[in-house]
Protein backbone atom coordinates (compact mmCIF):
# COMPACT_ATOMS: atom_id res chain seq x y z
CA UNK A 1 0.00 0.00 0.00
CA UNK A 2 2.86 2.40 0.84
CA UNK A 3 4.46 1.61 -2.51
CA UNK A 4 1.19 2.32 -4.30
CA UNK A 5 0.82 5.65 -2.51
CA UNK A 6 4.34 6.67 -3.51
CA UNK A 7 3.69 5.81 -7.14
CA UNK A 8 0.44 7.77 -7.13
CA UNK A 9 2.06 10.82 -5.62
CA UNK A 10 4.74 10.73 -8.30
CA UNK A 11 2.16 10.37 -11.08
CA UNK A 12 0.08 13.26 -9.80
CA UNK A 13 3.16 15.41 -9.42
CA UNK A 14 4.08 15.04 -13.08
CA UNK A 15 1.02 17.01 -14.13
CA UNK A 16 2.30 20.19 -15.69
CA UNK A 17 1.17 23.30 -17.48
CA UNK A 18 -0.84 22.26 -20.53
CA UNK A 19 -0.64 25.81 -21.85
CA UNK A 20 3.15 25.65 -21.70
CA UNK A 21 3.43 22.19 -23.25
CA UNK A 22 0.67 22.42 -25.84
CA UNK A 23 0.10 24.46 -28.96
CA UNK A 24 0.70 28.16 -28.29
CA UNK A 25 -2.69 29.57 -29.27
CA UNK A 26 -1.63 32.85 -27.67
CA UNK A 27 1.59 34.14 -26.17
CA UNK A 28 0.62 34.43 -22.52
CA UNK A 29 2.49 35.32 -19.37
CA UNK A 30 3.97 32.37 -17.44
CA UNK A 31 2.36 30.82 -14.38
CA UNK A 32 3.16 32.90 -11.32
CA UNK A 33 1.71 33.91 -7.95
CA UNK A 34 1.37 37.70 -8.24
CA UNK A 35 2.55 39.77 -5.29
CA UNK A 36 0.82 43.08 -4.63
CA UNK A 37 3.42 45.46 -3.22
CA UNK A 38 1.25 48.57 -3.52
CA UNK A 39 0.04 50.24 -0.36
CA UNK A 40 -3.66 49.40 0.07
CA UNK A 41 -6.30 52.07 -0.37
CA UNK A 42 -7.72 52.77 3.07
CA UNK A 43 -10.77 55.06 3.02
CA UNK A 44 -11.42 54.59 6.74
CA UNK A 45 -9.61 56.39 9.53
CA UNK A 46 -8.47 54.37 12.53
CA UNK A 47 -11.61 55.62 14.28
CA UNK A 48 -13.69 54.41 11.33
CA UNK A 49 -12.17 50.93 11.51
CA UNK A 50 -12.92 50.79 15.22
CA UNK A 51 -16.47 52.01 14.68
CA UNK A 52 -17.23 49.27 12.12
CA UNK A 53 -15.57 46.66 14.32
CA UNK A 54 -17.64 47.76 17.30
CA UNK A 55 -20.82 47.64 15.23
CA UNK A 56 -20.00 44.07 14.09
CA UNK A 57 -19.33 43.03 17.69
CA UNK A 58 -22.59 44.63 18.84
CA UNK A 59 -24.47 42.64 16.22
CA UNK A 60 -22.85 39.40 17.45
CA UNK A 61 -23.31 40.21 21.14
CA UNK A 62 -26.78 41.76 21.22
CA UNK A 63 -28.65 40.78 18.05
CA UNK A 64 -27.12 37.42 17.21
CA UNK A 65 -26.95 35.25 14.11
CA UNK A 66 -29.37 32.43 13.27
CA UNK A 67 -27.58 29.09 12.95
CA UNK A 68 -30.02 26.80 11.14
CA UNK A 69 -27.97 23.72 11.99
CA UNK A 70 -28.52 21.69 15.17
CA UNK A 71 -24.94 20.44 15.39
CA UNK A 72 -23.50 23.93 15.04
CA UNK A 73 -25.89 25.20 17.70
CA UNK A 74 -24.75 22.53 20.14
CA UNK A 75 -21.08 23.28 19.45
CA UNK A 76 -21.66 26.99 20.07
CA UNK A 77 -23.54 26.13 23.26
CA UNK A 78 -20.54 24.12 24.45
CA UNK A 79 -18.32 27.08 23.57
CA UNK A 80 -20.29 29.25 25.99
CA UNK A 81 -22.37 31.23 23.52
CA UNK A 82 -25.95 32.25 24.35
CA UNK A 83 -28.44 30.14 22.39
CA UNK A 84 -32.10 31.13 22.11
CA UNK A 85 -33.88 28.82 19.72
CA UNK A 86 -31.63 29.04 16.66
CA UNK A 87 -30.19 32.44 17.57
CA UNK A 88 -26.53 32.50 18.62
CA UNK A 89 -25.03 35.43 20.51
CA UNK A 90 -21.33 35.50 21.31
CA UNK A 91 -19.16 37.93 23.22
CA UNK A 92 -16.49 39.94 21.49
CA UNK A 93 -13.72 38.52 23.64
CA UNK A 94 -14.68 35.02 22.51
CA UNK A 95 -14.90 36.10 18.86
CA UNK A 96 -11.52 37.80 18.90
CA UNK A 97 -9.91 34.87 20.74
CA UNK A 98 -11.19 32.46 18.08
CA UNK A 99 -10.31 34.69 15.12
CA UNK A 100 -6.77 35.10 16.48
CA UNK A 101 -6.27 31.33 16.09
CA UNK A 102 -6.73 31.48 12.29
CA UNK A 103 -3.49 31.76 10.31
CA UNK A 104 -2.77 34.99 8.46
CA UNK A 105 -1.54 32.95 5.48
CA UNK A 106 -1.48 29.32 4.38
CA UNK A 107 -0.83 27.11 1.36
CA UNK A 108 -3.22 25.13 -0.83
CA UNK A 109 -1.60 22.17 -2.61
CA UNK A 110 -3.46 20.55 -5.54
CA UNK A 111 -2.59 17.28 -7.29
CA UNK A 112 0.20 19.09 -9.14
CA UNK A 113 2.45 20.56 -6.42
CA UNK A 114 3.84 23.04 -8.97
CA UNK A 115 0.44 24.71 -8.75
CA UNK A 116 0.63 25.22 -4.98
CA UNK A 117 -0.88 28.54 -3.86
CA UNK A 118 -0.03 30.85 -0.99
CA UNK A 119 -3.18 32.47 0.39
CA UNK A 120 -2.51 35.60 2.42
CA UNK A 121 0.22 38.16 2.81
CA UNK A 122 0.64 40.26 -0.33
CA UNK A 123 -0.44 37.56 -2.76
CA UNK A 124 -3.41 38.25 -5.05
CA UNK A 125 -4.74 35.18 -6.85
CA UNK A 126 -7.55 34.82 -9.38
CA UNK A 127 -10.24 32.18 -9.89
CA UNK A 128 -12.72 31.40 -12.65
CA UNK A 129 -16.40 32.27 -12.82
CA UNK A 130 -18.43 29.99 -10.58
CA UNK A 131 -22.05 28.86 -10.34
CA UNK A 132 -24.03 30.67 -13.07
CA UNK A 133 -27.01 28.56 -14.19
CA UNK A 134 -26.86 29.98 -17.73
CA UNK A 135 -24.40 30.34 -20.58
CA UNK A 136 -23.95 32.76 -23.49
CA UNK A 137 -21.52 32.79 -26.38
CA UNK A 138 -21.42 34.51 -29.75
CA UNK A 139 -22.13 31.31 -31.65
CA UNK A 140 -25.38 30.76 -29.78
CA UNK A 141 -26.24 34.45 -29.63
CA UNK A 142 -28.63 33.83 -26.78
CA UNK A 143 -28.79 32.85 -23.13
CA UNK A 144 -29.47 29.20 -22.36
CA UNK A 145 -29.12 26.75 -19.45
CA UNK A 146 -25.67 25.29 -18.92
CA UNK A 147 -24.62 21.83 -20.08
CA UNK A 148 -21.74 19.52 -19.25
CA UNK A 149 -20.02 20.36 -22.55
CA UNK A 150 -20.22 24.08 -21.79
CA UNK A 151 -18.89 23.43 -18.29
CA UNK A 152 -16.01 21.34 -19.67
CA UNK A 153 -15.06 24.05 -22.16
CA UNK A 154 -14.93 26.68 -19.42
CA UNK A 155 -12.83 24.31 -17.31
CA UNK A 156 -10.41 24.04 -20.23
CA UNK A 157 -10.09 27.82 -20.24
CA UNK A 158 -9.54 27.68 -16.47
CA UNK A 159 -6.65 25.29 -16.97
CA UNK A 160 -5.21 26.99 -20.04
CA UNK A 161 -4.83 30.52 -18.73
CA UNK A 162 -1.85 30.97 -16.41
CA UNK A 163 -3.47 34.05 -14.85
CA UNK A 164 -6.21 31.81 -13.39
CA UNK A 165 -4.88 30.23 -10.22
CA UNK A 166 -7.74 28.19 -8.77
CA UNK A 167 -10.85 26.42 -10.02
CA UNK A 168 -13.87 27.69 -8.14
CA UNK A 169 -17.30 26.09 -8.29
CA UNK A 170 -18.85 24.87 -11.53
CA UNK A 171 -18.03 27.56 -14.13
CA UNK A 172 -21.56 26.99 -15.39
CA UNK A 173 -24.15 24.71 -13.81
CA UNK A 174 -24.55 21.64 -16.08
CA UNK A 175 -28.29 21.20 -15.69
CA UNK A 176 -28.31 18.31 -18.18
CA UNK A 177 -26.81 16.16 -15.37
CA UNK A 178 -29.18 15.15 -12.57
CA UNK A 179 -28.49 17.06 -9.37
CA UNK A 180 -27.93 13.85 -7.39
CA UNK A 181 -24.80 12.95 -9.39
CA UNK A 182 -23.82 16.31 -10.91
CA UNK A 183 -21.01 16.85 -8.43
CA UNK A 184 -19.47 13.49 -9.32
CA UNK A 185 -19.32 14.15 -13.06
CA UNK A 186 -18.18 17.76 -12.72
CA UNK A 187 -15.45 16.96 -10.17
CA UNK A 188 -14.23 14.15 -12.39
CA UNK A 189 -14.03 16.65 -15.24
CA UNK A 190 -12.34 19.26 -13.05
CA UNK A 191 -9.74 16.87 -11.72
CA UNK A 192 -8.87 15.41 -15.13
CA UNK A 193 -9.05 18.63 -17.18
CA UNK A 194 -7.18 20.71 -14.61
CA UNK A 195 -4.41 20.30 -12.06
CA UNK A 196 -5.20 23.50 -10.16
CA UNK A 197 -6.67 23.92 -6.67
CA UNK A 198 -10.23 22.58 -6.37
CA UNK A 199 -13.38 23.72 -4.59
CA UNK A 200 -16.28 21.83 -2.97
CA UNK A 201 -19.81 23.14 -2.64
CA UNK A 202 -21.14 22.82 0.90
CA UNK A 203 -24.51 21.46 -0.19
CA UNK A 204 -25.01 18.37 1.93
CA UNK A 205 -22.68 15.86 3.49
CA UNK A 206 -22.61 13.49 0.51
CA UNK A 207 -21.33 16.13 -1.89
CA UNK A 208 -18.68 17.40 0.51
CA UNK A 209 -17.46 13.92 1.47
CA UNK A 210 -17.42 12.80 -2.18
CA UNK A 211 -15.37 15.81 -3.28
CA UNK A 212 -12.85 15.41 -0.47
CA UNK A 213 -12.41 11.76 -1.40
CA UNK A 214 -12.00 12.54 -5.10
CA UNK A 215 -9.40 15.24 -4.39
CA UNK A 216 -7.57 12.76 -2.15
CA UNK A 217 -7.60 10.09 -4.86
CA UNK A 218 -6.48 12.53 -7.56
CA UNK A 219 -3.52 13.56 -5.43
CA UNK A 220 -2.48 9.97 -4.76
CA UNK A 221 -2.75 10.69 -1.04
CA UNK A 222 -3.44 8.65 2.04
CA UNK A 223 -6.16 9.95 4.34
CA UNK A 224 -3.46 11.10 6.73
CA UNK A 225 -1.64 13.01 4.00
CA UNK A 226 -4.86 14.67 2.89
CA UNK A 227 -5.66 15.79 6.42
CA UNK A 228 -2.12 17.03 7.10
CA UNK A 229 -2.28 20.15 4.90
CA UNK A 230 -4.98 22.04 2.95
CA UNK A 231 -5.57 20.48 -0.47
CA UNK A 232 -8.88 22.16 -1.38
CA UNK A 233 -11.39 24.64 -0.04
CA UNK A 234 -15.06 25.50 0.27
CA UNK A 235 -16.83 28.83 0.15
CA UNK A 236 -20.05 29.38 2.06
CA UNK A 237 -22.42 32.31 1.90
CA UNK A 238 -24.53 33.49 4.78
CA UNK A 239 -28.23 33.90 4.06
CA UNK A 240 -28.33 37.61 4.69
CA UNK A 241 -29.57 39.13 6.81
CA UNK A 242 -28.13 37.33 9.84
CA UNK A 243 -28.51 33.62 9.01
CA UNK A 244 -26.31 30.61 8.23
CA UNK A 245 -28.17 27.66 6.73
CA UNK A 246 -28.10 23.93 7.41
CA UNK A 247 -26.08 22.49 4.50
CA UNK A 248 -23.45 25.21 4.31
CA UNK A 249 -22.66 24.98 8.01
CA UNK A 250 -22.53 21.20 7.66
CA UNK A 251 -19.94 21.40 4.90
CA UNK A 252 -18.05 24.13 6.76
CA UNK A 253 -17.69 21.89 9.81
CA UNK A 254 -16.73 18.81 7.80
CA UNK A 255 -13.88 20.58 6.03
CA UNK A 256 -12.79 22.23 9.28
CA UNK A 257 -12.38 18.86 10.97
CA UNK A 258 -10.12 17.69 8.15
CA UNK A 259 -8.01 20.85 8.10
CA UNK A 260 -9.13 22.05 4.66
CA UNK A 261 -9.46 25.72 3.74
CA UNK A 262 -12.62 27.67 4.53
CA UNK A 263 -13.90 30.86 2.89
CA UNK A 264 -16.99 32.63 4.25
CA UNK A 265 -18.57 35.31 2.05
CA UNK A 266 -21.75 37.01 3.24
CA UNK A 267 -23.93 38.18 0.35
CA UNK A 268 -24.91 41.61 1.64
CA UNK A 269 -26.62 43.85 -0.92
CA UNK A 270 -27.02 47.30 0.59
CA UNK A 271 -30.62 48.48 0.51
CA UNK A 272 -32.05 44.96 0.29
CA UNK A 273 -30.27 42.35 2.45
CA UNK A 274 -28.25 44.87 4.46
CA UNK A 275 -28.52 48.54 5.49
CA UNK A 276 -28.54 51.02 2.64
CA UNK A 277 -25.38 52.64 4.03
CA UNK A 278 -22.12 50.95 3.09
CA UNK A 279 -20.68 51.14 6.62
CA UNK A 280 -23.77 49.35 7.97
CA UNK A 281 -23.63 46.75 5.19
CA UNK A 282 -19.93 46.09 5.84
CA UNK A 283 -20.50 45.78 9.60
CA UNK A 284 -23.30 43.26 9.04
CA UNK A 285 -21.16 41.33 6.54
CA UNK A 286 -18.28 41.11 9.01
CA UNK A 287 -20.55 39.87 11.80
CA UNK A 288 -21.97 37.15 9.55
CA UNK A 289 -18.47 36.08 8.50
CA UNK A 290 -16.68 36.24 11.84
CA UNK A 291 -19.20 34.02 13.63
CA UNK A 292 -18.55 31.23 11.10
CA UNK A 293 -14.80 31.63 11.58
CA UNK A 294 -15.30 31.44 15.35
CA UNK A 295 -17.20 28.15 14.87
CA UNK A 296 -14.41 26.70 12.71
CA UNK A 297 -11.67 27.71 15.15
CA UNK A 298 -13.54 26.20 18.09
CA UNK A 299 -13.79 22.91 16.16
CA UNK A 300 -10.16 22.90 14.96
CA UNK A 301 -7.90 25.71 16.19
CA UNK A 302 -5.64 26.97 13.43
CA UNK A 303 -7.73 25.73 10.50
CA UNK A 304 -7.21 28.17 7.58
CA UNK A 305 -10.05 30.67 7.14
CA UNK A 306 -10.62 33.52 4.69
CA UNK A 307 -13.02 36.42 5.28
CA UNK A 308 -14.92 37.22 2.11
CA UNK A 309 -16.84 40.27 0.95
CA UNK A 310 -19.67 40.43 -1.54
CA UNK A 311 -21.04 43.74 -0.35
CA UNK A 312 -22.57 45.77 -3.13
CA UNK A 313 -25.75 47.73 -3.72
CA UNK A 314 -29.02 47.24 -5.54
CA UNK A 315 -30.59 49.38 -8.20
CA UNK A 316 -33.15 51.20 -6.06
CA UNK A 317 -35.38 51.62 -9.15
CA UNK A 318 -35.67 47.91 -9.96
CA UNK A 319 -34.19 46.02 -7.00
CA UNK A 320 -31.65 44.34 -9.31
CA UNK A 321 -28.12 43.75 -7.94
CA UNK A 322 -25.45 46.16 -9.16
CA UNK A 323 -21.73 45.38 -9.27
CA UNK A 324 -18.55 47.27 -10.04
CA UNK A 325 -20.16 50.42 -8.66
CA UNK A 326 -18.38 53.14 -6.66
CA UNK A 327 -20.13 51.80 -3.56
CA UNK A 328 -18.97 48.25 -4.30
CA UNK A 329 -15.40 49.48 -4.66
CA UNK A 330 -15.44 51.39 -1.39
CA UNK A 331 -17.08 48.50 0.49
CA UNK A 332 -14.33 46.19 -0.77
CA UNK A 333 -11.62 48.61 0.33
CA UNK A 334 -13.28 49.06 3.74
CA UNK A 335 -13.51 45.31 4.22
CA UNK A 336 -9.83 45.05 3.33
CA UNK A 337 -8.98 47.39 6.19
CA UNK A 338 -11.00 45.25 8.58
CA UNK A 339 -9.46 42.02 7.26
CA UNK A 340 -6.03 43.42 8.13
CA UNK A 341 -7.42 44.48 11.53
CA UNK A 342 -8.41 40.84 12.14
CA UNK A 343 -5.20 39.53 10.49
CA UNK A 344 -7.21 37.34 8.11
CA UNK A 345 -6.75 36.65 4.39
CA UNK A 346 -9.49 38.20 2.26
CA UNK A 347 -11.62 37.17 -0.71
CA UNK A 348 -13.46 39.52 -3.09
CA UNK A 349 -14.79 39.15 -6.65
CA UNK A 350 -14.47 40.33 -10.26
CA UNK A 351 -18.13 40.97 -10.99
CA UNK A 352 -20.48 42.99 -13.17
CA UNK A 353 -24.19 43.36 -13.90
CA UNK A 354 -23.87 43.49 -17.71
CA UNK A 355 -25.71 40.89 -19.77
CA UNK A 356 -23.23 40.46 -22.65
CA UNK A 357 -19.46 41.01 -23.01
CA UNK A 358 -19.71 44.68 -23.91
CA UNK A 359 -18.24 47.93 -22.62
CA UNK A 360 -20.38 47.92 -19.49
CA UNK A 361 -19.19 44.39 -18.70
CA UNK A 362 -15.56 45.42 -18.92
CA UNK A 363 -15.69 48.71 -17.00
CA UNK A 364 -17.73 47.18 -14.17
CA UNK A 365 -15.45 44.12 -13.97
CA UNK A 366 -12.35 46.31 -14.13
CA UNK A 367 -13.72 48.43 -11.29
CA UNK A 368 -14.27 45.25 -9.27
CA UNK A 369 -10.79 43.93 -10.05
CA UNK A 370 -9.08 47.21 -9.21
CA UNK A 371 -11.01 47.31 -5.94
CA UNK A 372 -9.64 43.84 -5.21
CA UNK A 373 -6.09 45.03 -5.83
CA UNK A 374 -6.57 48.25 -3.85
CA UNK A 375 -8.13 46.42 -0.90
CA UNK A 376 -5.34 43.90 -0.45
CA UNK A 377 -7.55 40.98 -1.53
CA UNK A 378 -5.84 37.59 -1.59
CA UNK A 379 -8.43 35.49 -3.46
CA UNK A 380 -10.45 37.01 -6.30
CA UNK A 381 -13.47 34.88 -7.19
CA UNK A 382 -15.28 35.16 -10.53
CA UNK A 383 -12.28 36.96 -12.03
CA UNK A 384 -13.01 35.69 -15.55
CA UNK A 385 -16.27 34.90 -17.34
CA UNK A 386 -19.00 36.44 -15.15
CA UNK A 387 -22.09 38.21 -16.57
CA UNK A 388 -25.62 39.26 -15.48
CA UNK A 389 -24.81 39.45 -11.79
CA UNK A 390 -23.70 35.82 -11.76
CA UNK A 391 -26.53 34.35 -13.83
CA UNK A 392 -24.51 33.93 -17.05
CA UNK A 393 -21.06 32.50 -17.83
CA UNK A 394 -19.47 33.49 -21.14
CA UNK A 395 -16.28 32.18 -22.77
CA UNK A 396 -15.76 35.47 -24.65
CA UNK A 397 -15.99 37.38 -21.39
CA UNK A 398 -13.59 34.84 -19.85
CA UNK A 399 -10.97 35.54 -22.52
CA UNK A 400 -11.47 39.32 -22.33
CA UNK A 401 -11.16 39.23 -18.54
CA UNK A 402 -7.92 37.25 -18.79
CA UNK A 403 -6.50 40.06 -20.91
CA UNK A 404 -7.28 42.44 -18.02
CA UNK A 405 -5.86 40.01 -15.44
CA UNK A 406 -2.60 39.72 -17.37
CA UNK A 407 -2.35 43.50 -17.54
CA UNK A 408 -2.89 43.71 -13.78
CA UNK A 409 -0.18 41.10 -13.20
CA UNK A 410 2.18 43.05 -15.46
CA UNK A 411 1.30 46.23 -13.54
CA UNK A 412 2.47 44.52 -10.34
CA UNK A 413 5.86 43.48 -11.73
CA UNK A 414 8.60 45.36 -9.85
CA UNK A 415 10.81 45.92 -12.90
CA UNK A 416 8.39 48.54 -14.23
CA UNK A 417 9.43 50.75 -11.29
CA UNK A 418 13.12 49.82 -11.47
CA UNK A 419 15.26 52.89 -10.65
CA UNK A 420 18.69 51.34 -11.15
CA UNK A 421 21.22 53.29 -13.25
CA UNK A 422 20.59 50.89 -16.11
CA UNK A 423 16.83 51.57 -15.96
CA UNK A 424 17.29 55.34 -15.64
CA UNK A 425 19.28 55.20 -18.90
CA UNK A 426 20.92 58.61 -18.55
CA UNK A 427 23.77 57.59 -20.86
CA UNK A 428 21.26 56.62 -23.55
CA UNK A 429 19.41 59.91 -23.13
CA UNK A 430 22.77 61.70 -23.55
CA UNK A 431 23.51 59.62 -26.66
CA UNK A 432 20.17 60.45 -28.34
CA UNK A 433 20.07 64.09 -27.32
CA UNK A 434 17.31 66.46 -28.42
CA UNK A 435 17.24 65.57 -32.12
CA UNK A 436 17.33 61.76 -32.25
CA UNK A 437 15.05 58.86 -31.33
CA UNK A 438 15.34 55.80 -29.13
CA UNK A 439 14.19 53.05 -31.54
CA UNK A 440 17.68 52.21 -32.73
CA UNK A 441 19.68 52.57 -29.52
CA UNK A 442 21.34 49.51 -28.04
CA UNK A 443 19.43 50.14 -24.81
CA UNK A 444 16.14 49.74 -26.69
CA UNK A 445 17.35 46.86 -28.85
CA UNK A 446 18.35 44.89 -25.77
CA UNK A 447 14.89 45.27 -24.22
CA UNK A 448 12.24 45.86 -26.83
CA UNK A 449 10.80 42.33 -26.83
CA UNK A 450 10.00 42.40 -23.11
CA UNK A 451 9.82 46.11 -22.32
CA UNK A 452 6.03 46.43 -22.54
CA UNK A 453 2.95 44.29 -22.07
CA UNK A 454 1.89 42.54 -25.28
CA UNK A 455 -1.87 41.90 -25.55
CA UNK A 456 -3.54 38.85 -27.06
CA UNK A 457 -7.03 40.35 -27.53
CA UNK A 458 -6.49 44.11 -27.75
CA UNK A 459 -5.96 45.48 -31.26
CA UNK A 460 -3.59 48.47 -31.34
CA UNK A 461 -3.75 49.14 -35.08
CA UNK A 462 -5.24 52.38 -36.36
CA UNK A 463 -8.78 52.46 -37.69
CA UNK A 464 -7.82 51.97 -41.36
CA UNK A 465 -5.62 48.96 -40.63
CA UNK A 466 -8.26 47.48 -38.31
CA UNK A 467 -10.94 48.01 -40.96
CA UNK A 468 -8.80 46.47 -43.69
CA UNK A 469 -8.26 43.39 -41.49
CA UNK A 470 -12.01 42.80 -41.27
CA UNK A 471 -13.12 45.32 -38.61
CA UNK A 472 -13.32 42.60 -35.96
CA UNK A 473 -14.73 43.82 -32.65
CA UNK A 474 -13.24 42.70 -29.35
CA UNK A 475 -15.82 40.02 -28.42
CA UNK A 476 -15.37 38.46 -31.86
CA UNK A 477 -11.59 38.32 -31.39
CA UNK A 478 -12.14 36.77 -27.96
CA UNK A 479 -14.46 34.19 -29.49
CA UNK A 480 -11.77 33.14 -31.97
CA UNK A 481 -9.21 32.80 -29.16
CA UNK A 482 -11.68 30.70 -27.15
CA UNK A 483 -12.37 28.36 -30.07
CA UNK A 484 -8.65 27.97 -30.81
CA UNK A 485 -7.88 27.12 -27.17
CA UNK A 486 -10.60 24.46 -27.07
CA UNK A 487 -9.47 22.98 -30.40
CA UNK A 488 -5.85 22.70 -29.24
CA UNK A 489 -6.40 21.88 -25.56
CA UNK A 490 -4.27 19.17 -23.96
CA UNK A 491 -5.27 17.64 -20.65
CA UNK A 492 -2.64 17.77 -17.91
CA UNK A 493 -1.07 14.35 -17.29
CA UNK A 494 -2.65 12.01 -14.77
CA UNK A 495 -1.48 8.56 -13.74
CA UNK A 496 -3.68 5.96 -15.46
CA UNK A 497 -4.25 4.08 -12.20
CA UNK A 498 -5.42 7.26 -10.51
CA UNK A 499 -7.77 8.11 -13.39
CA UNK A 500 -9.22 4.61 -13.21
CA UNK A 501 -9.69 4.85 -9.46
CA UNK A 502 -11.48 8.17 -9.87
CA UNK A 503 -13.75 6.70 -12.53
CA UNK A 504 -14.48 3.67 -10.34
CA UNK A 505 -15.35 5.93 -7.42
CA UNK A 506 -17.74 7.96 -9.57
CA UNK A 507 -19.40 4.81 -10.91
CA UNK A 508 -19.82 3.35 -7.42
CA UNK A 509 -21.26 6.52 -5.94
CA UNK A 510 -23.68 6.85 -8.87
CA UNK A 511 -24.82 3.28 -8.30
CA UNK A 512 -25.42 4.18 -4.66
CA UNK A 513 -27.60 7.11 -5.71
CA UNK A 514 -25.19 10.00 -5.26
CA UNK A 515 -26.59 12.80 -3.09
CA UNK A 516 -30.26 13.04 -2.06
CA UNK A 517 -32.37 15.69 -3.80
CA UNK A 518 -35.92 16.95 -3.59
CA UNK A 519 -36.76 15.73 -7.10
Amino acid sequence: MAEQTTRRKRGGGRAGNSARRGTAVIEQMPWRLPVNTDRPTEPLTDEGVQAIHNAAMEILEDIGIEFLNAEALEIMRQAGCTITGQNVRMGRDFVMEMVAKAPSSFTLTPRNPERQLTIGGNHILFGNVSSPPNYWDMELGRKMPGTREMCRNLLKLTQYFNCIHFAGGYPVEPVDIHASVRHLDVLYDKLTLSDKVMHAYSLGKERVEDVMEMVRIAGGLSHEEFDATPRMYTNINSTSPLKHDEPMLDGWMRLARRGQALVVTPFTLAGAMAPVTMAGAVAQSLAEGLCAIALAQWIKPGVPCVIGTFTSNVDMKSGAPAFGTPEYMRATQMTGQLARFYNLPMRSSGVCAANVPDGQAMWETSNSLWAALQSGTNMVYHAAGWLEGGLIASPEKFVMDCEVLQQMQRYLEPQICDTSPDALAVDTIREVGPNGHFFGTQHTQDRYTTAFYQPFVSDWRNYEAWEAAGAVWTPERAHRVYKDIIANFEEPPMDVAIRDELADFVARRKAEGGAPTDF
